[in-house]
């Protein structure tokens, strides 16, 4: 089993071994990682900017990632994976991470929180 959680979704559910308290630690500390990860190019870190689709928890604590990219020709694709593995296994009690670029849905600017258009002054 595992502890799924759709990153922007409320309330999680959870479906793991792991206690409910320790999921949610988890889950807070890997969305506080991954808000420490810029694109190079926007001024907004990339869970505010909605390219994080999935975060799943397993019960041996190896988490899985699914994010994509504002465009397929993005200059940072080589090092925003890998930026966004560092970020979460940096989270104490976290295992292997994994972490998967997917093109769909496609990104857009829809995804984006209210916190990264008011830095992009998108309104």
């Amino acid at each position: 089993m595992s502890d799924t959680a759709e990153i922007k979704a409320s309330p999680m559910e959870t479906h793991s071994a792991l206690p409910r308290e320790e999921t949610e630690r988890l889950t807070t500390e890997i969305i506080a990682g991954l808000k420490t990860v810029f694109d190079p190019e926007i001024p907004a870190d990339i869970y505010e900017l909605g390219l994080i689709y999935k975060v799943e928890i397993k019960d041996d604590r190896s988490v899985d990632v699914q994010m994509t990219l504002t465009t397929p020709n993005c200059p940072a694709a080589g090092e925003l994976p890998t930026m966004v593995e560092n970020a979460v296994a940096s989270v104490p009690g976290v295992g292997v991470v994994d972490v998967k670029v997917v093109w769909e849905p496609p990104w857009s600017p829809e995804r984006m929180s209210d916190e990264a258009r008011l830095v992009l002054n998108m309104w």
